[in-house]
């Protein structure tokens, strides 16, 4: 989920505050229909999730893949202040078991939006969850 600015590149900011309808941006299929997919390799996943993609440009948007020099994508996203990219094997099965996995995420060290976000996290949890308790307890007193 993420909210896009007007050149597309996601805006940490309007999605915590609920500055706009935000996107689900589709960049992996994991299961279709009841059945476990994560034994395909990423390009077969990928293959799979196009074809059950929207055909009207919507709120879900199709996250391509980019195949060459994972070095100067990372270069490029943050030269661009994207917070990162991730990296996956093409013909590589889906593996997260909690002590590998079959991906990597680069963050990007200077992402402008990562300058205070776990202060921002930590102040609306912490101020969302007593608004919600003080509305139920109006709910439940009226």
């Amino acid at each position: 989920m993420c909210c896009l600015d007007d050149d597309g590149r996601s805006n940490f900011h309007k999605l915590l505050f609920r500055r706009e309808w935000p996107f689900f941006c589709a960049f992996d299929l994991l299961q279709l229909n009841g059945c476990d997919l994560r034994q395909l390799t990423l390009i077969e996943r990928k293959i799979r999730l196009k074809r059950i993609m929207p055909k009207v440009e919507g709120r879900v948007r199709y996250v391509d893949h980019a195949e060459g020099s994972g070095t100067e994508f990372f270069r490029l996203a943050c030269e661009h202040d994207l917070e990162g990219i991730v990296g996956k094997w093409n013909f590589g099965t889906y593996r997260a078991d909690g002590r590998q996995t079959s991906w990597i995420k680069m963050k990007n060290p200077t992402y402008s939006h990562a300058e205070g976000r776990h202060e921002l996290f930590e102040k609306r949890r912490s101020g969302g969850g007593r608004r919600y308790e003080r509305v139920r307890r109006e709910l439940v007193l009226a």
